[in-house]
């Protein structure tokens, strides 16, 4: 169970009509006095008594009361306390300068007394409601959880005479809920979507109970709505509390973001010392395999060599041995380099260099392979100078080229291309083949998605490719043709290669 909220919105209510009778009392102590001092005291004088009965009605009452004190006040002065007595007949014409004066002023005193008095309680309002703001702000800072910010935003929100509220945020697939949601049916989320898509307040009149339905989009300054919040109220409230409601919603925008955000960052941080983990296990087990795995290839190529003095189930046997065994090497080969290239500790032997030459040795290295496949290459003759370890992006495109062949039927044509492509260089392995499987990140670790060949991997190959390429300043991309076949691409940055300076011959004598 949350704790309740600490903070109180003290709103202050207008008053019944309790206040023209406290109007009508004051006027009757008012007489009762002047009455008692009428002996002893000018009539003229006494009229000074009503007029600070008018001024503390407008003070303490407001503008109606004191209105109604201020006529009162004139009659019963009249009718008292001015010759003749008990009557409202005048004697002396200038008791009507009197009382012409006395309700002038007391009408003026009143209007300006009852508005200094409606100043000073809406600035006491004001103040009780940033106060309450603030509070809330504070209990916003300390939350943890979703519910939490619900209980609070709709708690302040509940201590508005006929105002209703809850928080709707969107879950993991999009759809508005309650955090506290248990997949029940929670009305028409239309209005609320609406809302939420265009960040903006959406109102509903509800006729047959006089109330408005209206939707607050929880977005904070400049950013995307992380929610909506839903208010009910009747429509003299919310033209009352319209500002209140538009200072809530922020505030819960602002608590919702923030535990987002610290969900993601730890979720990101339990990422990273998983993958900092997995890189230091396979480093371990790549250094601990690799000497054994270095014995065991030599030793099945001393009984391939020797295969001449065994039976042939035991020659092929040597033979099947020996391939294996280097698959295996490779396979920890790539798995260490793969730990090495996460870690950041492979260092770079960067050259200025022509990538065709490099284009050239892959394609050489990869000859028996590529045998079964019409090769293309197809090279920028502008293309300069570009700085990149050599062996590392003849691994790249070797292994794109392998890919290419090893995924795609007996017969379909590969094409190689490099231009120049802005302030990059952009080199492409496209085949006629099947393409990329959907739905796959082929560039992970370990992702063994099968192709459509039936040929599957360990899921090494491209993820080295990308991490060798991302170590050079560049990326590596995966797209499928419009008209059949994959394409994988990496760039390079150009930089600024060093100016060529051309060789001067010398005319023989």
């Amino acid at each position: 169970m949350n704790p309740r909220p600490s903070f109180r919105l003290d709103l202050r209510r207008a008053r019944g009509p309790s206040r023209y009778g406290l109007s009508v009392l004051v006027c009757i102590a008012t007489t009762l006095i002047a009455k008692s001092l009428s002996t002893h005291v000018d009539p003229v004088n006494l009229a000074m008594l009503f007029l600070l009965g008018v001024f503390v009605v407008a003070l303490r009452l407001g503008w109606g009361p004191a209105l109604l004190a201020s006529f009162l006040s004139v009659a019963v002065f009249d009718f008292f306390l001015v010759p003749p007595h008990l009557s409202f007949a005048v004697a002396d014409a200038q008791h009507l300068i009197t009382f012409v004066v006395m309700l002038t002023v007391a009408l003026i005193t009143s209007h300006l007394v009852a508005r200094l008095g409606r100043q000073t309680e809406e600035a006491l309002e004001r103040e009780s409601r940033t106060r309450a703001l603030y509070e809330m702000a504070r209990e916003l800072a300390g939350t943890v959880a979703l519910a939490q910010v619900a209980e609070i935003t709709e708690g302040f929100l509940g201590q508005v005479p006929s105002v209703s509220s809850r928080l709707l945020l969107p879950d993991p697939a999009g759809e508005l809920q309650t955090p506290e949601a248990d997949g029940s049916a929670i009305g028409d989320m239309s209005p609320a979507r609406k809302a939420y898509g265009l960040g903006e307040p959406v109102e509903v009149s509800i006729p047959i109970e006089g109330k408005v339905r209206i939707y607050l989009p929880l977005a904070a300054p400049g950013r995307a709505p992380a929610g909506v919040l839903e208010v009910i109220v009747d429509a003299a409230t919310l033209q009352r509390e319209r500002p209140l409601l538009h200072a809530v919603a922020p505030l819960a925008a602002i608590a919702v973001e923030r535990l987002r955000y610290a969900e993601a960052a730890k979720a990101t941080q339990v990422q990273v010392e998983g993958e900092r983990l997995r890189n230091s296990v396979l480093s371990s087990l790549s250094h601990d395999l690799r000497t054994p795995l270095t014995a065991l290839v030599g030793l099945a190529d001393t009984l391939v060599i020797a295969g001449d003095a065994f039976p042939p189930t035991h020659r092929e046997t040597s033979q099947a041995l020996k391939e294996q065994a280097v698959k295996l090497a490779g396979t920890v080969h790539n798995l260490l380099d793969l730990a090495r290239l996460n870690a950041g500790r492979v260092g770079l032997r960067k050259e200025w260099q022509p990538l065709e030459e490099v284009i050239g040795a892959a394609i050489k290295l990869l000859r028996p392979a590529l045998a079964q496949h019409p090769l293309t290459v197809e090279l920028d003759p502008d293309l300069p100078l570009l700085e990149f370890d050599a062996l590392l992006i003849e691994r790249v495109i070797g292994n794109l080229l392998e890919n290419a062949a090893k995924h795609t039927p007996p017969g379909t044509a590969i094409a190689v291309t490099a231009h120049r492509d802005g302030h990059q260089a952009s080199v492409s392995v496209c085949d006629q083949g099947p393409g990329f499987p959907v739905g796959s990140d082929l560039l992970a670790p370990f992702d063994r998605s099968e192709t459509p060949a039936g040929k599957g991997g360990i899921g090494l190959g491209l993820a080295i490719c990308k991490a060798i390429v991302e170590a050079h300043g560049g990326c590596l991309t995966l797209d499928n043709l419009a008209e059949g076949g994959g394409c994988a691409r990496f760039s390079l940055p150009l930089g600024s290669p060093p100016a060529i300076e051309e060789e001067t011959g010398e005319e023989a004598p």
